[in-house]
């Protein structure tokens, strides 16, 4: 289902798809912090992660609240470049996820933090091929590492997060090499941000925002 007809029927549903939607995942107990872990790093400077969980409007809109987060850009993943086009990847077969680059300061705040935003409340990891009322490939739940210590460390938390029976599925979510990440059209960027009164958003992104507040105050800034 392309978002577009998403859109309209979030229009038209607006009160069923908030109640099946209110929450990201279905979990049986808090998420605890990973295991391994990258350390803070001693001194400022810049990382980069990759990540892909549904419509990349909300979890961008996450991810711009998250403390030491730099900046959140929303793309394409999985693909190559010449099928890097918001109307190509919406027809499911480019073999891009909707994703999200995350820049962020490493001594403010570990990558295996950022995974526990990310299993938290950004997107629901149970669920194969589709967030909400999105279906399709591109809208799967995927880590894209770019290197040894990122695949370790959601490995293990993947592991860490199925052996605790945080959620009551398993985790679906799929840990691949970063090939690349393509920056999606300028309409898409900060895309809540300049329409907080959508209905697709006010049901399926806001409330994302809202839950990172609550469960994890200690992440979260404010605008």
């Amino acid at each position: 289902m392309s978002r577009t007809l998403s859109v309209i029927l979030a229009a038209s549903l607006f009160t069923s798809l908030f109640a099946c939607h209110a929450a990201t995942a279905t979990v049986d107990k808090a998420l605890p912090n990973p295991v391994i872990d990258a350390p803070l790093a001693t001194t400022r400077g810049e990382q980069t992660a990759v990540i892909a969980g549904g419509c990349f409007w909300g979890v961008q809109a996450v991810f711009e609240h998250v403390k030491g987060v730099n900046s959140v850009s929303a793309g394409y993943s999985g693909g190559s470049a010449d099928t890097a086009h918001y109307e190509m990847v919406s027809e499911g077969n480019t073999g891009h996820a909707e994703s999200v680059r995350i820049k962020y300061d490493p001594s403010r705040i570990s990558y295996g933090q950022l995974l526990k935003v990310y299993f938290a409340v950004a997107h629901d990891p149970t669920e194969l091929n589709r967030q909400g009322p999105d279906t399709g490939s591109q809208y799967r739940s995927a880590v894209f590492y770019s290197n040894a210590e990122q695949k370790n460390i959601a490995d293990a938390y993947i592991a860490q997060l199925n052996k605790a029976g945080v959620f009551k599925r398993p985790i679906v979510t799929q840990v691949v090499a970063l090939k690349a990440f393509y920056e999606a059209e300028a309409y898409h960027q900060d895309y809540a941000v300049h329409h907080p009164d959508e209905p697709y958003i006010a049901v399926n992104d806001l409330p994302k925002v809202a839950e990172l507040r609550k469960q994890l105050p200690e992440l979260y800034v404010g605008n």
